[in-house]
């Protein structure tokens, strides 16, 4: 009986849970439709946190092609790459069986670019493949702007720069008439790419701003204007052109704070914004970035976030923190990036030149193979031997420059002239034939080639060729904005005059070098310029003591008692008495005629 009881309460229980998941698939079939409004609407207004989170808690049965491709879209802006695969592979999968070849032909070729950029070339080759399959034959639309594309791109990497500019044109000319503006700006970008690899840089960067224009005005929509800002920034870092970088990450950077939070460009365009703060010398804001970059790349884009790391290390080294810099300098180097020449400048400072000369040699010789085998003529030679760049040539020659400006400076630490002058000769055809190609002399590059050659002069007792050339390095960097490199500029110059016998130029080379480094916060660099400047000063007139010659400077600052007597942590007292025998030594009566007198005597 009592079996036969359980039983029947078993039945019961099934019962009442059928009934249940009955009434629940009832209600789920009710709110369905209404979440599936929701989540589209969400698309429609590019909310894709919101887009995300409804369409991942519908039914999959539920979702048609075009809500997969909205989730593939959705996981992408919130940088979950493999999950927008899983939802792009869905996507493709409906598209191609209703038959909808521009729509699968589309998704075959997002597959390809997201398993590109995941370093999974067979599988990308696969789906350009099925992306070809889908739109090579069919009525002209716009989605065979994507195939002109990467025919233009695969010219381009063969050199065959007429065959890559005719793609690029098809691709534009089949944007115009399909009236789509995102592919449009795109074809004009790749003109620009195509142009730059040719050499022909002034050409190549008005078609970029003109691409970029594009995406400023708002006339793209929010995954092409953040593709386009992308690439023009890593196309004028390339050309190591600062002013132009600089004016378009800002306007970037603009973009991204308009944007909702899931904005997956925003690391990537803040990276090259790291970039142009490291070297306009704002680095409390450089670390910053760069702390925010590799917070929104490491989840899906190492690559990058391994430039932020190497960029972090570049600054602490030069603050003098030196075991942040190698930890950072690691970093780079585990997700991808050669961490030269910054590591090789740590073991500098850290007394290894040996090390870091070694270090030097392998990363040249390593960047010279990749270069020849990109299709990059070797810079060893004359100018005109390199007349056949390939797609990463402008990045090859600036990488390879500041290689070899660090094995200037190491070759020069360790007395070895005739390395130093390898890489000095070498920087200044890279120089030469950079100038032939942009039509500018007043280029990173030459200001590279400029400081080498003079800090090889010096070295060489060379006094008066290495003046002009440490002038030229000076104005170079002052011009350029680049406040680091021109206070080391200053350094050796200071070296040069003095040498020349020019006392007060040394002087005031050394003064507005400890000025800079105090100001950017490289402090083993402005206690290294305090010192020499010590060492240069004439002989404190007045028999001044050291404490005298303090409250004199000061003073002279237009310092009040008060604010010196703080400042030195003594009683305004004692102050008044420093001053009193400060006038009786320098036989003067006030405030004014000492301040002359300081100033007269290169006290300050």
């Amino acid at each position: 009986m009592a079996d036969q009881t359980t039983g029947t309460g078993q039945r019961l229980g099934r019962t009442r849970e059928q009934t249940s998941e009955q009434a629940a698939d009832a209600s789920a079939a009710t709110a369905a439709p209404e979440a599936l409004r929701q989540a589209r609407e969400a698309v429609a207004r590019e909310a894709w946190a919101d887009a995300y989170r409804l369409l991942g808690g519908i039914d999959p049965a539920r979702l048609a092609p075009d809500d997969f491709a909205a989730l593939a879209d959705a996981a992408w802006w919130t940088s979950r790459v493999e999950e927008s695969i899983t939802a792009r592979m869905r996507a493709y999968s409906g598209y191609a069986a209703a038959g909808a070849d521009r729509q699968a032909g589309y998704c075959a070729w997002m597959l390809f670019y997201e398993h590109q950029l995941a370093g999974r070339t067979a599988v990308a080759a696969g789906w350009l493949r099925r992306a070809r399959q889908h739109l090579q034959d069919r009525t002209e639309c716009a989605e065979q702007c994507y195939l002109a594309w990467m025919e233009a791109e695969a010219a381009q990497e063969r050199g065959a720069f007429d065959e890559a500019m005719a793609s690029a044109r098809r691709m534009a000319g089949i944007a115009r008439r399909c009236a789509d503006p995102d592919l449009y700006a795109m074809s004009v970008q790749v003109q620009a790419g195509i142009l730059l690899a040719q050499g022909r840089v002034v050409d190549g960067l008005d078609l970029l701003d003109d691409a970029m224009c594009s995406a400023m005005a708002g006339e793209l929509s929010s995954f092409f204007t953040g593709w386009i800002y992308c690439l023009g920034l890593q196309r004028c870092m390339a050309c190591a052109d600062l002013e132009r970088a600089a004016e378009w990450t800002d306007a970037a950077m603009r973009w991204c704070a308009s944007m909702p939070a899931e904005n997956n460009f925003r690391g990537l365009c803040r990276v090259h914004r790291v970039e142009v703060l490291e070297l306009r010398g704002a680095w409390p804001q450089a670390l910053t970035e760069a702390t925010r970059t590799c917070e929104e790349l490491l989840p899906y884009e190492g690559r990058i976030a391994a430039e932020a790391f190497y960029l972090a290390g570049d600054i602490q080294r030069r603050r003098g923190d030196l075991a942040a810099a190698e930890a950072a300098y690691a970093r780079a180097h585990g997700l991808g990036r050669d961490p030269q020449p910054g590591l090789a400048l740590l073991r500098l400072a850290q007394g290894k030149a040996d090390a870091a000369a070694a270090a030097l040699r392998l990363a040249l010789a390593s960047e010279a193979g990749e270069a020849g085998e990109a299709g990059v003529a070797a810079p060893a030679g004359e100018p005109g031997e390199a007349d056949r760049p390939g797609p990463d040539d402008g990045n090859s020659r600036l990488g390879r420059s500041r290689l070899l400006a660090a094995q200037a400076e190491v070759s020069l630490a360790l007395g070895r002239l005739d390395q130093a002058r390898a890489a000095a000769e070498e920087l200044q055809v890279l120089a030469r034939d950079w100038q032939r190609r942009c039509g500018s002399e007043a280029t990173v590059l030459h200001a590279l080639a400029a400081s080498a050659g003079g800090a090889l002069a010096f070295a060489a007792r060379d006094v008066d060729g290495a003046l002009p050339l440490l002038r030229r390095a000076l104005e170079l960097w002052l011009a350029l904005g680049v406040p680091y490199e021109a206070a080391q500029v200053r350094m050796t110059l200071a070296a040069a005059d003095r040498s020349a016998g020019d006392e007060d130029g040394a002087r005031m080379e050394l003064r507005a070098a400890r000025d800079t480094f105090a100001r950017l916060g490289a402090a083993p660099d402005a206690r290294r310029a305090a010192a020499l400047l010590d060492s240069v000063r004439p002989h404190r007139p007045g028999a001044l003591t050291e404490r005298e010659v303090q409250v004199l400077r000061l003073v002279a600052a237009g310092w009040t008692n008060r604010s010196i007597a703080a400042e030195l942590v003594i009683s305004e007292h004692t102050v008044a008495r420093h001053l009193n025998n400060i006038f009786a030594k320098l036989d003067v009566s006030s405030r004014a005629a000492a301040t002359a007198y300081a100033y007269t005597h290169g006290l300050v």
